[in-house]
């Protein structure tokens, strides 16, 4: 019986981590970046030493969640780039997919990407933007490489695919955290005006020979 309880402690503490993200996860979409740790204790139905004990800090909460939501994200991204349609229209349906991504769970976004000014007292030393940047670093190298595996970019062309890529993340996320704040335009005219900034080399290079193509 004790071995048997030992052999499943793993997976009870994976399942525990999961619920207490999840509680996390509730009181971001309520909260946005004000979310304290005695909020999401709360949720949770524990003690904050006890979240402690999981995550350590705020800044260990935050990592996780980041982390749960950037691969969300990066498995719709990696559908789009590889949805069956042409090459423009899947360029179009990336921009959308990380678009609707932060508008469907702004919160999540200002939580991730904001700091929170009026944030606990104990909590101000919390410098979300300290966090955030290896998350957009991450981003931008998942779609460099996709981009250097697929198009032929010639000599040079795995340094302009690392360009390209962090490029192409920093103007979605400049872009995207300006429109989710003021709204000026459609989503759909967003992407139309981000995919013609980017199209010019981009609809001429040639696919890779070696790749899955794009």
């Amino acid at each position: 019986m004790e071995t048997t309880q030992q052999a499943g402690e793993p997976g009870a503490a994976d399942r525990r981590r999961r619920e207490l993200l999840e509680a996390a996860d509730r009181v971001v979409l309520r909260d946005g970046p004000k979310a304290s740790m005695n909020a999401i204790a709360a949720e949770a139905g524990i003690t904050k030493p006890i979240l402690y004990r999981h995550f350590g800090d705020k800044a260990g909460l935050y990592q996780a969640l980041a982390v749960r939501h950037t691969d969300a994200l990066l498995d719709s991204l990696r559908a789009a780039l590889d949805a069956p349609a042409e090459r423009r229209r899947r360029v179009e349906a990336t921009l959308d997919t990380y678009l609707a991504a932060i508008e469907a769970r702004p919160q999540v976004y200002r939580f991730l990407m904001h700091p929170a000014e009026d944030s606990h007292s104990a909590e101000r030393g919390f410098d979300v933007g300290l966090h955030s940047a290896p998350l957009l670093r991450r981003l931008g190298e998942e779609l460099a490489e996709v981009i250097g595996e697929r198009v032929d970019l010639g000599p040079g062309g795995e340094r302009l695919a690392r360009i390209w890529g962090h490029g192409i993340v920093g103007m979605m996320h400049a872009a995207g955290d300006w429109w989710l704040g003021e709204r000026p335009c459609e989503r759909a005219e967003l992407v139309a005006g981000l995919t013609d900034l980017l199209w010019g080399r981009l609809a001429t290079a040639g696919n890779r020979e070696d790749g899955p193509g794009f």
